[in-house]
């Protein structure tokens, strides 16, 4: 194979006809009311409730309202984008299969594994994150257990082997394994609970409210940075 044919297939695109687009051997069973949970869901991770904190905290202050509404029109966009992608190739298969016919297939092979490393990293994070709330419930026996059993000297890896967050991945693989509808129905109530967290989040930051705050002078500011630190 010369070097010019295998150029041309780095970039030849995946052709689908009218037949290719509406034929398809997974089986849709779900409802609008599950997509729209699954879209919801997807957006309400452990960030949900670490990092915004962290932001608000250390960078933001209380300008973080402003860097939440920078967030929600970027969103905006890219799910009409998205809405978009999938009106024209309303195939299953995501941004891989949108850049597998657009693009080419070399583009197609690198945003593909992109995802995959995605999911990867969303879904230990976020059992990572679980672990350690369900850690911090009960006292942290978990870590300092396996802290002075099991601990792992090395810089960019965890103090600890987390079992608990592995053992977590397992279980929603299996929950997933069961069928597309069993694990829409554990996201829909799950992800209602979180929806149901976040308002009594809100509602109880309704009492703690400081317009002032909107109002500092710089020397206000550098003594409220002083003060949390401190504190």
């Amino acid at each position: 194979m010369g070097t010019a044919e295998f150029c041309r297939k780095l970039v030849r695109k995946k052709v689908l006809s009218q037949s290719d687009l509406e034929r398809s051997s997974l089986d849709r069973c779900l409802s609008v009311l599950d997509l729209i949970f699954l879209g919801v869901g997807c957006t309400l991770g452990a960030g949900m409730y670490v990092v915004i904190g962290q932001v608000a905290r250390d960078i933001a202050g209380p300008s973080v309202t402003i860097s939440f509404l920078v967030a929600a029109i970027t969103s905006a966009m890219a799910g009409l984008c998205y809405a978009e992608f999938a009106s024209r190739i309303p195939r299953s298969g995501s941004a891989y299969v949108y850049s597998y016919v657009t693009v080419g297939e070399l583009m197609a092979f690198i945003i593909g594994w992109n995802l995959i490393l995605e999911y990867v990293i969303g879904t230990a994070s976020v059992a990572r994150a679980w672990s350690s709330y369900f850690d911090n419930m009960i006292g942290n026996h978990i870590s300092s257990f396996f802290q002075n059993s099991m601990p792992i000297h090395v810089s960019w890896l965890s103090e600890y082997p987390d079992f608990l967050a592995l053992f977590i991945t397992l279980l929603l693989t299996v929950l997933l394994i069961l069928g597309v509808k069993e694990s829409a129905r554990f996201n829909n109530i799950f992800t209602s609970i979180n929806l149901l967290v976040i308002v009594y989040i809100m509602l109880c930051g309704l009492f703690k409210l400081e317009p002032q705050n909107w109002n500092l002078e710089q020397d206000e500011v550098k003594f409220w940075s002083l003060a949390s630190v401190v504190a």
